[in-house]
């Protein structure tokens, strides 16, 4: 099932780590499934839907599974994109409620390369970096349901464990 247009292609071992991470009891909950997980981490599809686990009291998407169901995506594809040499943190997340959610809808997570050559480029420069990502939730005929804006911190491994030293001894 996709509902985005894509070249991307699971492989064997994505379709393995999908699975695993729809049953993750912390992300099972939220309501949301991954549906689509490129075998180069680059392009993610995730659905939420309408349902009495994730219904509000006005019955509508509640919001916290509506961040729930986005809030560890942009991390995890950069952290297996880039590999062990570097360090990625989420820094903050803002979400804009545009229309309550009542139906099925999809949200789709994409690292093009360019943003992986800003990301690259900018932490060569100044060993730490963080970016702004964005994703939206939509139905099928494309109608925006929820923004999110997610601020991912990107640092060389090297310097952040100098940092952290640093920030522990200036602590004592």
């Amino acid at each position: 099932m996709k509902i985005f247009e894509t070249i991307k292609k699971e492989n064997f071992k994505s379709k393995l780590i999908r699975i695993g991470f729809n049953l993750f009891p912390a992300y099972r909950r939220t309501g949301a499934r991954i549906y689509f997980l490129s075998s180069d981490w680059r392009e993610i599809h995730v659905t939420l839907g309408l349902s009495w686990k994730t219904k509000n009291y006005v019955g509508s998407v509640f919001g916290g599974s509506i961040y729930g169901a986005l809030d560890p995506v942009f991390m995890l594809q950069l952290i297996n994109i880039l590999g062990g040499s570097y360090v990625v943190w989420d820094k903050s997340a803002t979400i804009k409620f545009l229309k309550p959610i009542k139906k099925k809808v999809y949200a789709r997570f994409l690292i093009t390369n360019e943003i992986l050559e800003e990301i690259i480029m900018k932490v060569k420069l100044d060993q730490k970096y963080s970016i702004d990502l964005i994703t939206t939730f939509q139905d099928e005929n494309g109608i925006i349901y929820a923004e999110v804006i997610k601020t991912l911190y990107i640092a060389e491994k090297e310097y952040y464990k100098k940092r952290l030293e640093f920030n522990k001894t200036k602590d004592l």
